[in-house]
C-alpha cells in the first residue's frame, strides 16, 4: 500500500499503522500548562482521526528547540506543534531568531486562553495597582518569573513600561514552583501568576492580588479589576494556547484538525477540564489565529527591544 497522509482520509478511518503516529510536539517540560493541554487534546484528536496521536516534549531555549523541530518537519499532518504565546515572545530575544512564527508555521486553531493576575506578598504595602506603582517609584522592588522571556516575565515588563516605573528587579527562576515559594516566603515582592494558581494563595492569605491582565474581569475573581480599570490601559496580557503545523500544511488537513479540536472544545466535559487548569476555550480558526500571532509578535518585540531583554 502506498504511503498516504491525513489529506486522503476522512476523520473516522482506521489508523495508518505503516505511517506511524501523529506527533504533537510540546516545546516545554512535562507538567506545564501547555503540556497538560496537549495531553488533554491528544485522545480526542486520536479518536477523531482514527490514528495514534502522541505527545513529545522537546524543551529548551525558551521553546526554540521544539519549535525548530516542528518547523523542519514535513507538512503532511504528522508533526504538529502545541504552543503558548512564548512562541512570539522568544524570537526577538535572540541575536539571530531561531524561527519565524509567521513564515515557518501554519496556524491551525487558537485553542484556549488563560488569565493572569499580578500578586504581591502580604508585606508589600499596596492594596491596589496605583499604590504598588507609587511604592515602586520610591524603592526597588523584586519580582519573580519562571524564567527569562516567559509570559510572566514579559507581562511584568510590559506593566513596568506602561506604568512608567523606572526599574523593577527581575529575578528569574528555573520554573514556577521555586518562584512561588519565594513569593509566599516573602523574599520576593511580586509576581504575575495564572489566576487558578493565584486564587488559592489569596484565599490562604499568602499573597494579595491587585489586578488581572485580561481585557475583562474574570468570573473566578469578579472583584479584581483589570489593569485598564486600575488606570493602566495597554498593560493587559493573558496566556494563549494553540496548535500549529509546519508551513505549507495543506488546507484540507488543517481544516480537519481544526474541526476535530473544535468539536472537542465544545464538549461540556472539556470545558470543565479546562476550567480546572484556569483555561477557557476559544476555538478560533486559522485566519484569526494567524492575525493574533502577527500582532502579538509585533507587540512583544517592542517590549523586548525597549527593555533590552536577551535570552543569550
Amino acid at each position: 500500500m502506498q504511503r498516504r497522509t491525513l489529506l486522503a482520509l476522512p476523520l473516522a478511518t482506521p489508523a495508518l499503522a505503516q505511517d506511524g503516529p501523529v506527533t504533537i510536539i510540546v516545546p516545554f517540560t512535562p507538567g506545564t500548562g501547555i503540556d497538560i493541554l496537549a495531553r488533554m487534546a491528544a485522545p480526542a484528536l486520536q479518536a477523531a482521526l482514527g490514528q495514534a496521536v502522541v505527545v513529545e516534549n522537546r524543551a529548551g531555549a525558551s521553546g526554540a528547540i521544539g519549535s525548530q523541530a516542528a518547523a523542519r518537519a514535513a507538512p503532511d499532518g504528522r508533526t504538529l506543534l502545541m504552543q503558548v504565546n512564548t512562541f512570539v515572545m522568544a524570537p526577538p530575544m535572540f541575536r539571530s531568531a531561531p524561527y519565524d512564527p509567521v513564515a515557518q508555521f501554519t496556524p491551525i486553531i487558537h485553542l484556549t486562553n488563560g488569565d493572569l493576575a499580578l500578586v504581591v506578598n502580604p508585606d508589600i504595602a499596596a492594596a491596589n495597582l496605583a499604590e504598588f506603582v507609587a511604592l515602586a517609584r520610591t524603592r526597588l522592588l523584586d519580582y519573580a518569573s519562571p524564567g527569562i522571556g516567559t509570559p510572566q516575565h514579559l507581562a511584568m515588563e510590559l506593566f513596568r513600561q506602561t506604568a512608567r516605573i523606572a526599574e523593577l528587579n527581575h529575578v528569574p527562576y528555573r520554573g514556577s514552583a521555586p518562584a512561588v515559594q519565594d513569593l509566599i516566603g516573602r523574599r520576593i515582592a511580586a509576581m504575575v501568576l495564572p489566576i487558578h494558581t493565584a486564587l488559592p494563595l489569596v484565599a490562604a492569605g499568602q499573597v494579595r492580588a491587585l489586578a488581572v491582565g485580561s481585557p475583562a474581569r474574570v468570573a473566578a475573581a469578579p472583584n479584581l479589576p483589570t489593569f485598564a480599570e486600575a488606570g493602566f490601559a495597554g498593560a493587559d496580557v493573558d496566556l494563549w494556547y494553540g496548535l500549529l503545523g509546519p508551513a505549507g500544511l495543506p488546507a484540507p488537513i488543517r481544516d480537519r484538525l481544526h474541526d476535530a479540536l473544535l468539536a472537542w472544545l465544545r464538549r461540556d466535559d472539556t470545558r470543565g477540564q479546562l476550567a480546572a487548569q484556569g483555561m477557557v476555550s476559544v476555538g478560533a480558526g486559522a485566519a484569526d489565529f494567524a492575525r493574533l500571532i502577527a500582532s502579538d509578535g509585533e507587540r512583544w518585540a517592542r517590549v523586548v527591544r525597549t527593555a533590552n531583554i536577551s535570552a543569550e
